[in-house]
This record gives structure tokens, sequence and C-alpha cells, in this order.
């Protein structure tokens, strides 16, 4: 299956979907293929180590021999990224002008957006670092706007950092000379450090944006709110030139459920799977039933586990069909 022969996975999906257990489950079945998998989580609730009954500490942590799990916190991605600006001026800047310079930063980092520019920072040098060193990377994404602001931030950053380098080209050398060092003559290396961020930047969307090695999974249940969340959600995508090629429809009423109220809902449920086909009809879709009991063992993950691989297998034949 084509699906399954891809480097990189986003798992996506509004939040209560089900979609920390899809991506675990999504890892879980690749690696039971013999295949190498890196496991990331950017979802703030961590639900995903809680699947596995670990907790990452935000450290590459091994599940299995074939499965390994990385937990990522944009609070301390952020910190972290604001304290590696820091010390990259260091040196660069004026003695005089150092503290200006800081306050300047900290002041940037409450700034909204500034915890997703530092996560995504941090994904990009995962999928460049981490690339040639497993077999698959599924990542298990914040809710839907989350996911879309990440999926999307290269093409913006791209832009901001084309801008900043005509800037840094057009100030005056003389000004220059004044701030930067201790006011010597130097070449500029915050112009080479954003030519390297440029680079970074467009490596990893070549990559998202290639479909023979990205693939990009939405998590839905068949309710109004969650088909609509992830009909907008696509077609943002589509704008930057992403197509989202696989559904997980989760949390559906087994056939074998009865009563009165079941009845009814199975008579809801039904309205909104006929929705689910007539706005996604070229979508791969992957049905998996509502379990008897929440996934809080590692059996139920298996279970959740066997539905998806055989919701992707029939899925398969009936586009072969």
């Amino acid at each position: 299956m084509d699906l399954l022969n891809k480097k990189i996975y986003f798992v996506g999906g509004k939040g209560g979907v089900g979609k920390s257990t899809s991506s675990a489950a999504l890892a879980t079945y690749l690696s039971s293929l013999q295949k190498k998998v890196l496991l990331v989580s950017t979802d703030p609730a961590h639900n995903t180590g809680d699947l596995f009954h670990v907790d990452s500490n935000g450290e590459l942590l091994s599940i299995n021999e074939q499965l390994t799990l990385l937990e990522i916190s944009s609070e301390k991605e952020s910190k972290r990224y604001i304290n590696e600006v820091k010390n990259n001026l260091h040196g660069l800047v004026k003695a005089t002008m150092v503290q200006e310079v800081e306050r300047q930063i900290e002041l940037a980092a409450g700034t909204p957006g500034a915890e997703e520019a530092a996560l995504f920072d941090r994904l990009t040098s995962i999928i460049i670092e981490e690339f040639d060193h497993y077999d698959a990377i599924v990542f298990d994404t914040a809710p839907t706007g989350h996911t879309i602001r990440l999926l999307t931030l290269p093409e913006l950053m791209g832009v901001w950092i084309d801008g900043m380098l005509e800037r840094r080209q057009q100030v005056n050398e003389k000004n220059y000379h004044r701030w930067m060092g201790d006011g010597e003559k130097t070449e500029d290396p915050i112009y080479e450090k954003l030519q390297e961020r440029r680079r970074k930047f467009l490596r990893v969307r070549t990559l998202l944006l290639d479909s023979n090695l990205t693939e990009y999974l939405f998590v839905l249940n068949a309710e109004r709110l969650p088909i609509l969340e992830t009909r907008k959600a696509m077609d943002v995508l589509r704008n930057h030139g992403i197509s989202v090629t696989t559904l997980i429809v989760n949390k559906l009423i087994p056939n074998e459920a009865d009563g009165v109220f079941i009845a009814k809902r199975k008579e809801n449920e039904q309205t909104y799977r006929l929705e689910i086909e007539k706005l996604f009809p070229k979508i791969r879709k992957v049905m998996i039933p509502m379990l008897d009991s929440d996934i809080s063992t590692i059996d139920d993950l298996k279970k959740f586990t066997k539905f998806l691989q055989e919701g992707l297998n029939k899925s398969e034949m009936t586009e072969l069909n």
C-alpha cells in the first residue's frame, strides 16, 4: 500500500476525536512491519505517552525495538529557542547593546505565535536530523488550527526571511558597524544566519510538499463540527499546496449495538457518514468503530491498531475495485 511507504506522516484533527490514539496506532502498525519508527507528539496534552504508559520527559524514549517516542513541549521549546538566539548574539553585538537586545528578545518571546515558531524550528530540526535514521516519522500534531499554522509556517517564514535578507543588504555599512561587535569592520554574521535558516526552511518545505515522501491524515468523528472543521482545514492546506489524502473516521457506532437510544444515534450518524462521502468523495476513508471502553491499556491500543490495519486494507481493496 502506497500510504505505508511514506517517510513522514502528519496526523491532525479537532481535539477529542482520537488523534493521539490514531497516531500511536499508525506508528505501532508501521513498526510491526519491521520499520524503524519515530513517533513525535506536539500536542500540549501529551496523551501519547499516557497511551504507552510512559513519560518521555522531552527525550527520545524506546517503546520497543522498532518504535521510539518523543514528546515536545512548546513552552520548553520556546525557552530553549530564546536562549539559543541570545547565545548566537553574544559576541556579535556591542557589549553596550547586549542588555537592550536581550530585553527586546524577551519581549518578542511573549508575542502571539512565538511558541509555535519555536516548535516549528524544533520540528524542522527533527525532520532534517532524523530523516535518515528512521524509516518513518509520525507526527501527532496539536488540534487543527495549530496544525494549519505549523504546516503553513515554512511558506510564511520564507517570505519573511526574504524580506529580512533584502533589508540586511540595504543597511548602510557605516551604521552597521556602529552596533555590531565592537565597531570594527567585519562581515555581517546575521545575514549568513538568515541565509542558513532560509535554506533549512526551504529544505523542509520541499519535503512537506513531496507527496511521495509525506502523508497527511485527518481524524474526525461522524458529527457536524468535526466535519466542518476538517473541510475548512483541508481547504486552507490545499491553498498552500498540501493535499490531505486520508481520513480516519473514528468512534463509529458498531453494527451490533442495539437499543432505542442507540438506534437514534445510528440514524443521526448515518446522515453524517453520507455527508462525509459527499464532501470528500475522492479521499481514502478508514472507518474505526467505537470500542466498548476507553483506550487505557496497551491491549486496548493493540485492538485499535488492529481496526486501523483492517480499515486501511479495506480502503485499499475499495480503491482497487
